[in-house]
């Protein structure tokens, strides 16, 4: 009994007052899906998937989760999130509406469908919360399963917090490691990879890591027979069940509309999870989704009539109802006076949340209408003004499109009448305040952001003329960064033992222990998801994917969690994670090491640093770990043996971001690279000079963000010349580089021929140093490249070379 399960003390009125108060959520909550796709379907609401039928499990889930626990979870998940606390009637509504006011839809300012919850971890000026005294919930995302890596990350935070001494600030993200993380997902969606990577490495590491399965047996219209062997996910995992002999996974199953039940088992997963740091896996089956997948269609037109049947009566609210009329907590009359305040309570939430929506809107609208109006009077387009004036008053609940459609319409009609300005002036000044409401946060606006790091210079000995491998420079930086940041700790595959397969990280784990210099399995998707979890819990994370080309098992953790995280969450939560990998001038298919241009336009919202060696990458890993952001940083492979002088600053020194560097002035023509083709470029401009072209060499150094202080534009200002060397694809990070030349910083006004690309052939490289010389360009395609372009600016002092 729950009595006996929650508490030894509780007396039957409280046990009562408790039960009641649950059902009282529920059924709330059951309105908020009912009302919501009605909703949807009268055009109020763009599109709906809510959480009916999986109410009962979430508030035995509720119980148990503790301040300081965190949720990362499944977009089913509204009535926990109501348990919690942290989800009221309106703001459900104004999520469905898409309401862009954070303070009435705080959980992503309508950026994001209803059904994605969050809670807000950062203060307003992008400092961390206390998060022990909260009830936390990651921002959602809507791939399925995508949640699942993050969970994982979430749930180490705690063991780092209970064995790795000395991380400042600890008492604000955890108690001794006491929190658990809690997961939820559908049982289609465990069908995903990133579902079976997630279960497999939190075994593996041991973490208090507890998974809701919500088993409804289908996937939108898909039954379990297509999406799972035996049509049943905690049977095939058996094998991962924990034994007197091996650790593992303590595997629970109940059926979903069995109140009881349910806290009686959440209370035994709490526990061990939460104590002994055992990863649990709850198979919550028999579950029901009353108005099938989302708003998009009825479930009517999949389920057989004898399980839409099955589905009404083991409804898990009605299940609960009848459990407590059975055991005398209250009586028919006593619940249907629940439903019925319950249904009245949502119907004027919706309506608070409408109201609180579109009156803004409204206010905007009769504002232009006015101004147009005006506008008519002395125009020679009176009637065509007054018809678009019309037609937007008309607009019983108008869309802030509608409203600026009608203004910019006019405005083609005035653009040489004495209305014009104040109409332009309008325009400008409601879009620029709009538009920040849809586009604010792709980046952090701290004052700890990417530019408040400073540039410090490496600091040299000039009594110490030798030189080393520029893997001792990262190896000695590393070192440096352990010893002033407790809260630093990397992994990644073979980056414990033996300190990374280039030696960068050599002597670290036996210096500083296997939980901060760590080895992991081969599954990139989930070392990523261990970094974004453990940095939304206020660790700083670096987590290394041995080569570049493997980034794409990650690509889309990072472009859809990682990178969109300050955005939808509207900067209010934060993972500064910095991502460790190695690439460029790779030699094979499979390791070519230059898929720039699919990785920058693919994780918009962190920035992407190309150093070309490893001091440059040193002061990158040291700028970053002053500032809040999640970042790319890719190390030159061939570049680890290579000679570099010794810094004397290790930790200290910082490169700048977003900065370029000049590496070679010259005056005839402006050659741009990054990363280990730089080399190149800096041997073929040695030799143009030779014949009398003095070429300007520039670094760009970070991809993301790009030159700055627009420092490209004032070289070809002075050269009148760009070409863009690069080793990925045509079309490739080349484009993106000439399109911020040219484009963003006008580039093109100062250009005497044509801006020109020098790029690696269309496909991967072959086996082998032949196939990179064929493949990717070389000294002698930059040296040619650059030749032809002077012979069409004097041919007779560079004649054909071909």
């Amino acid at each position: 009994m729950i009595k006996e399960k929650t508490n030894s003390t509780l007396t039957f009125e409280d046990f009562k007052t408790e039960v009641l108060n649950d059902y009282k959520i529920a059924i709330i909550s059951r309105e908020c899906s009912l009302l919501g796709r009605r909703e949807v379907l009268t055009g109020k609401a763009k599109f709906g998937i809510f959480g009916d039928g999986k109410e009962v499990p979430q508030l035995a889930m509720a119980k148990f989760f503790k301040n300081g626990d965190f949720r990362s979870g499944y977009y089913r998940d509204q009535t926990f999130m109501m348990a919690i606390g942290q989800l009221t009637v309106e703001q459900f509504f104004a999520g469905l509406y898409g309401n862009t006011n954070i303070e009435q839809e705080p959980m992503s300012a309508g950026r994001q469908m209803g059904g994605h919850f969050v809670t807000h971890s950062l203060n307003e000026d992008g400092s961390w919360k206390n998060l022990t005294k909260q009830k936390n919930s990651s921002a959602d995302i809507s791939p399925t399963a995508g949640q699942m890596p993050r969970l994982l990350g979430l749930a180490q935070a705690s063991k780092i917090y209970r064995q790795v001494p000395g991380i400042p600030n600890k008492e604000n993200f955890s108690i001794d490691g006491n929190e658990v993380a809690w997961g939820t997902i559908g049982n289609a969606s465990t069908s995903e990879g990133l579902f079976f990577e997630t279960i497999n490495a939190a075994g593996v590491l041991q973490v208090p890591m507890i998974v809701s399965v919500w088993d409804d047996e289908y996937g939108i219209s898909v039954h379990a027979r297509h999406q799972t062997t035996k049509e049943n996910i905690s049977e095939i995992l058996k094998g991962y069940q924990r034994d007197k002999d091996d650790k593992g996974y303590e595997i629970l199953r109940v059926k979903g509309w069995d109140y009881s039940d349910l806290i009686a088992t959440y209370e035994k997963a709490s526990a061990i999870a939460r104590e002994k740091h055992i990863p649990i896996l709850i198979h919550v089956n028999e579950l029901t989704q009353p108005q099938g997948h989302s708003s998009s269609g009825s479930h009517e037109r999949y389920k057989d009539a004898d399980r839409l049947a099955w589905e009404k009566d083991y409804d898990c609210i009605r299940q609960m109802r009848l459990w407590m009329i059975a055991i005398n907590i209250a009586s028919p009359e006593e619940l249907d006076a629940i439903d019925a305040n319950a249904k009245k309570e949502v119907l004027e939430g919706k309506k608070a949340a409408w109201t609180t929506f579109i009156q803004p809107i409204v206010a905007e609208q009769k504002e232009l209408v006015a101004l147009l109006n005006k506008i008519a009077e002395t125009s020679i387009h009176k009637v065509a003004i007054l018809k678009h004036s019309t037609n937007l008053n008309t607009i019983k609940d108008p869309l802030k499109k509608e409203i600026l459609i009608a203004a910019r319409k006019t405005l083609r009609l005035i653009f040489n009448e004495k209305g014009k300005a104040e109409l332009s002036n309008w325009i400008t000044s409601y879009t620029k305040k709009n538009q920040y409401k849809f586009s604010s946060h792709l980046y952090s606006e701290s004052d700890s952001n990417v530019f408040s790091a400073k540039e410090v210079l490496p600091k040299y000995s000039e009594s110490i003329k030798e030189e080393t491998d520029g893997r001792m420079i990262l190896r000695d930086n590393f070192d440096a960064i352990f010893t002033k940041y407790p809260e630093v700790l990397i992994f990644g595959e073979d980056s414990g033992a033996i300190g990374d397969v280039n030696q960068g990280l050599e002597g670290m784990q036996e210096k500083y222990g296997e939980l901060r210099v760590a080895d992991v399995g081969i599954r990139e998707a989930t070392i990523i998801g261990q970094g974004i979890g453990m940095a939304l819990r206020g660790l700083r994370p670096i987590a290394e994917i041995q080569y570049l080309d493997y980034l794409l098992y990650a690509i889309q953790i990072m472009s859809d969690d990682l990178a969109t995280l300050q955005y939808r969450t509207v900067g209010k939560q934060k993972a500064p994670l910095i991502i460790r990998t190695r690439g460029h001038r790779l030699e094979g298919i499979w390791h070519s090491g230059s898929p720039m241009g699919m990785i920058i336009n693919a994780v918009r919202g962190i920035h992407v640093l190309v150093p070309r060696n490893m001091t440059k990458a040193a002061g990158f890993y040291n700028s970053l770990l002053e500032c809040d952001e999640p970042a790319l940083v890719i190390e030159c492979l061939n570049g680890y043996r290579l000679k570099e002088k010794m810094p004397l600053n290790y930790g200290e020194f910082k490169t700048p971001i977003g900065v370029v560097e000049t590496i070679k002035n010259g005056s005839d023509i402006t050659l741009v690279s990054y990363g280990s083709t730089l080399r190149l470029v800096e041997q073929a401009a040695n030799e143009l000079l030779e014949l009398g072209i003095d070429c300007e060499v520039i670094d760009i150094q970070s991809l993301l963000p790009f030159d700055i202080n627009h420092d490209l534009v004032k070289s070809i200002g002075k050269t009148n010349r760009l070409l863009v060397i690069d080793e990925d694809v045509p079309g490739g990070a080349s484009a993106y580089i000439l399109q911020q030349i040219i484009e963003q910083q006008d580039g093109y006004n100062y250009l005497d021929s044509k801006p020109q690309t020098l790029t690696a052939k269309a496909h991967r490289p072959s086996y082998g140093t032949d196939g990179d010389y064929f493949s990717k360009p070389s000294a002698e395609d930059i040296f040619e490249k650059v030749y032809a372009m002077m012979n069409e600016v004097n041919p007779s002092k560079f004649p054909s070379l071909y």
